[in-house]
């Protein structure tokens, strides 16, 4: 087993210049809005009011959904000015999204009623609901486009579904509390246990369990860039980072106060995590692990899901 890394040394500034042209669109629960970071410049560039203690985010094809649990509301805002294009109230408890481009299909999980709402990308009307565990939280959909998968928090398991046809392909059982999930490049699924501290790791397909890889005090977010996992330790003020060929751990950076979303810049050399309690985003090159920048946003900042956009996207 390779030695487990000890990367506080590398938090040092860098001068790898990031993905040019890339936005952050980040959550602000407390603050009630969004914090628009311009991440080549290193700047918050605009702040939206959001209503409702928005967590949920997905950023993609020309717009920005957001879900605002306190209002139930979901919101899809023109990416330029922040303005509501269209909303729809969803009774229940909305909280994660995930955006499904090439079909025009949003998912929202309902944390109070085991399911998953499935809604037109353009009117937000609700086409259909979905059965799921107890709680669920985050929501991903893969590379792919193949599957979607939430981790159903107090059922202790994640649900996956055929995104095409929307058939549930598996109920897996996890780690304790999943909260976070993410598919990584290769198709396999990461979920991040916050009850047991530990990241399981899925092959889809077969639906096995490939390996539950330790990682720090209540993990949270997942994102990958480099060949490694990064896994955002709420209690610790960490990442864990995961050598994604091995699934062996190669040690923990030092982030702001109460890390939670985490994503990765579009030229995937970057990862930036909000960090709830401390008001900034932090940025880190993801090949030689070192932080790039720092930058204050909206009160508490939460960016549950895919929150950065790109040029070509």
């Amino acid at each position: 087993m390779p030695p487990v890394l000890d990367l506080s040394l590398a938090l040092t500034l860098a001068a790898t210049p990031l993905a040019a042209g890339d936005l952050a669109y980040v959550t602000c629960q407390n603050g009630d809005g969004v914090s628009v970071l311009d991440i080549d410049a290193g700047a918050e560039i605009a702040r939206w009011s959001v209503p409702g203690k928005p967590a949920g985010v997905a950023a993609s094809h020309g717009a920005v959904f957001t879900v605002a649990p306190d209002s139930k509301t979901l919101r899809k805002h023109d990416p330029a000015t922040g303005g509501v294009l269209t909303h729809v109230q969803l009774d229940g408890g909305p909280i994660g999204i995930a955006h499904d481009v090439a079909r025009g299909q949003v998912f929202v999980s309902d944390w109070y009623n085991a399911r998953i709402w499935m809604l037109d990308d353009q009117k937000l009307s609700v086409l259909k609901e979905l059965s799921v565990g107890a709680a669920p939280a985050g929501l991903a959909l893969s590379d792919d486009g193949r599957f979607v998968a939430s981790a159903d928090r107090d059922a202790d398991q994640v649900s996956i579904f055929d995104a095409a046809t929307l058939d549930l392909r598996a109920r897996i059982d996890v780690g304790i509390r999943p909260f976070g999930l993410r598919f990584s490049p290769d198709g396999r699924l990461f979920v991040g246990n916050v009850g047991s501290n530990d990241v399981t790791v899925i092959h889809v397909e077969s639906g096995a369990v490939a390996a539950t890889v330790p990682v720090g005090e209540r993990p949270y977010g997942v994102a990958f860039a480099q060949g490694r996992a990064f896994v955002t330790n709420q209690y610790e003020d960490t990442v864990s980072v995961i050598d994604l060929k091995t699934l062996e751990p190669m040690g923990k950076l030092e982030t702001g106060e109460y890390p939670e979303g985490i994503y990765t810049s579009s030229d995937g050399r970057h990862i930036l995590v909000a960090n709830w309690f401390d008001n900034t985003v932090t940025i880190f090159n993801a090949e030689t692990l070192s932080m790039v920048d720092e930058i204050e946003t909206c009160d508490g900042p939460r960016a549950f899901g895919a929150f950065i956009l790109g040029d070509s996207e």
